[in-house]
Order: C-alpha cells, then sequence, then structure tokens
C-alpha cells in the first residue's frame, strides 16, 4: 500500500469517515479486498455514490489510465466482502459489476455527483467499469 493511501485509510477510521486532509470529506469508502491470486488481503480508499441504503457505488477509473485497477479484479474474483462506510460503519457487501444501461445510468450520476470523473474518461479509450456493492443480509 502507497503512503498516500495509507494516511488516507488512518484519517478515516480517526475521524469517522471523515478525509480533510485532501477533499474527500466523506466521499469515500474503504474496500476490503483479497488478491485474486495471491490471496493477499488488501484496503482500498474509493470515492463512492451512495445509490441506496443499501448499495453503494464505485468506479474502476484509475484516473483514467488504460487498464483497470487491481482492485476491480480482486473483487470480480471475490465478490463477497467488507467496507468501512462514513456512515454505517462495517458493512458486509457483494459486488456485482454493472452492465448496460444500468452501468450508463450509473456512471452519468457518477460524473453528476463527482466531476472530476469527466476527465478520467476523456483519458481513456477504455470503457470504465461501475460496480455496485450491496448489503448482504
Amino acid at each position: 500500500m502507497n503512503d498516500f493511501n495509507r494516511k488516507i485509510i488512518e484519517e478515516f477510521r480517526a475521524n469517522g469517515g471523515t478525509v480533510t486532509s485532501a477533499p474527500f470529506g466523506r466521499t469515500l469508502v474503504l474496500v476490503h479486498h483479497r488478491g485474486a491470486k495471491s490471496g493477499i488481503e488488501r484496503v482500498n480508499p474509493l470515492v463512492h455514490v451512495r445509490q441506496d441504503p443499501d448499495t453503494w457505488l464505485v468506479a474502476a477509473s484509475k484516473g483514467g489510465a488504460p487498464d483497470n485497477p487491481a482492485w476491480y479484479h480482486n473483487l470480480l474474483a471475490h465478490p463477497e466482502t467488507t467496507i468501512e462506510t462514513p456512515d454505517d460503519g462495517v458493512v458486509d457487501v457483494r459486488v456485482e459489476e454493472l452492465t448496460g444501461e444500468e452501468r450508463d445510468a450509473a456512471w452519468e450520476r457518477f460524473k453528476a455527483e463527482r466531476p472530476g470523473f469527466r476527465e478520467y474518461e476523456k483519458k481513456t479509450a477504455r470503457t470504465i467499469p461501475v460496480l455496485a456493492l450491496r448489503r448482504r443480509t
């Protein structure tokens, strides 16, 4: 884990989900995932859009890079996981990749609520995946 992510995770946990050292506020969730090949447990802070009380959306933008982030592949390989949220604490979730119109609508909402993602889209030729993290009951 890089130092930036480590500091963000520490601040998130110390301040109940609020991160002010970078301009995130309460827009992050901490996504736990296991390496698809290595099996190593990891945590990534990801910007999210709350779809409903039981669903958090995350976009595998990787800042507009030409490839998807490693956590995206890990979550698809091991879709039952845990997230830490600003408002609900630790939540067990199941990951689902959105497709078609559902993905497109979620992506539009993502760009509307988090305008920086428009720039990521302009930088890459790939379709940026959107994943739904749905609360397991």
